[in-house]
């Protein structure tokens, strides 16, 4: 599995700017700078996931809060979209002056707009992706409403966003409105992803059409059916990863990178290691040597990414059944075709299970129906459910078991 760094440089205003650097578990295929939304964080759902998600797919990605927000230092009130663009080439800068370059941009939302508008001055910089971007970055005076008022007769007012408040300044309205980022898509040196929800209720699907019409080719557009502005939905934003990736490998990518395989880190023999996924909230990514499983709990708990644990217990089981029965029938040449083996797990009362030393409260029940296909006899067949009983799992299930927890942190 890569990595995740915490980090810090300085910004365009000289206030140092909180950033993590998500990093591959090989070489990196390609270096990529994130902008997130306005008066968003690195730290956002959406923000991680993308991160995180590419990493996985070997491209390291540097996201940072911009002045003024999260855990970077200075005033978010004395920022404008200049200084945000700033900001961005100050962490390109960081980038090439102790990792590499970056060849990929990515915005989203008003990050977009900046990155767009960034570009000329990151000369590597090969593939740029706007996720839910304004045509201009005028368009977020739209979410001042009634405020933009008060801020151009005062000079200033506070404006709630997304149940935060910000302070905002009459600069700032002046920056965007003077800043037209037609010329700037229209002069662009890079391949170009634009990617938005035709259903976006609060950046509508029309700003991709007009960025995407300004821009030159290689040009590309991807509709993010069903996803809202903030990309909530996990699924979501693994899909705008898996998209970015397909796409930089043509364009953003180190030579011989792309062919590059792209294994994760594997546990120590005899390890499982289980880490958690950006696919789902309580989704999980499983490596057992140099095979990888997923893991989720089913709606509404979970997003139904993979099985759920009970569900890989009973797998398991299940698996080492087949295998026991399948050895001692080889071994004793028993004409067996198949075997198929379906389970179920449940909780009982104890009073309603027979067999069960517990006399009172609830008991754990697996179901196990055997298959067994093939010219057997009634002798053979009992043989070989009594074999099915002894399969190693079956046997550690009703043993005594022993479970060390310890914390291995740092």
């Amino acid at each position: 599995m890569g990595s995740t760094t915490k980090l810090t440089f300085d910004g365009s205003r000289g206030h140092r700017l909180a950033a993590r650097l998500d990093m591959p578990a090989g070489t990196p295929r390609a270096f990529a700078l994130f902008a997130h939304c306005f008066t968003c964080s690195k730290d956002t759902p959406a923000s991680a996931r993308i991160a995180r998600s590419l990493a996985e797919s070997g491209i390291a990605v540097l996201r940072f809060d911009f002045t003024g927000l999260g855990h970077s230092e200075g005033e978010f009130g004395n920022t404008d979209f200049t200084s945000n663009v700033e900001d961005l080439v100050h962490a390109a800068d960081h980038l090439r002056e102790h990792y590499a370059a970056p060849t990929i941009l990515l915005g989203h939302s008003l990050g977009g707009a900046a990155v767009l508008a960034a570009a000329h001055r990151i000369p590597e910089a090969r593939a740029v992706a706007t996720v839910a971007a304004p045509a201009d970055p005028s368009h977020v005076a739209r979410l001042f409403g009634s405020s933009r008022a008060e801020i151009e007769r005062a000079g200033e007012a506070d404006v709630t966003l997304a149940g935060r408040t910000f302070r905002i300044r009459s600069e700032f309205l002046t920056d965007i409105d003077t800043r037209p980022q037609t010329e700037r898509v229209a002069g662009l040196d890079a391949a170009l992803l634009v990617m938005h929800s035709p259903t976006d209720t609060l950046v509508s699907v029309d700003n991709a059409r007009q960025i995407f019409d300004s821009a030159r080719h290689p040009r590309s557009f991807v509709a993010l059916d069903g996803a809202d502005h903030l990309l909530s939905r996990p699924a979501d934003a693994a899909y705008v990863a898996t998209v970015i990736t397909a796409w930089a490998s043509r364009y953003a990518f180190e030579p011989g990178a792309a062919d590059a395989p792209q294994s994760p880190e594997a546990p120590a023999e005899g390890v499982v290691r289980v880490d958690e996924s950006d696919t789902g909230h309580f989704a999980q990514r499983i490596t057992v040597g140099r095979h990888v499983l997923a893991a989720d709990e089913p709606p509404p708990t979970g997003d139904d990414t993979g099985a759920s644990p009970y569900d890989l217990l009973l797998a398991g089981l299940g698996a080492c059944t087949s295998m026991t029965v399948r050895m001692y029938a080889d071994r004793k040449e028993l004409p067996l075709a198949n075997v198929t083996v379906s389970l179920r797990h449940s909780r009982i009362y104890a009073e309603d299970c027979a067999n069960c030393e517990t006399e009172h409260g609830r008991v754990d029940r697996i179901e196990r129906m055997i298959q067994l296909d093939g010219d057997l006899d009634e002798q053979q067949r009992r043989k070989l459910i009594e074999i099915a009983n002894k399969c190693p799992v079956h046997r550690t299930l009703h043993s005594e078991i022993a479970i060390d927890t310890t914390d291995v942190t740092g």
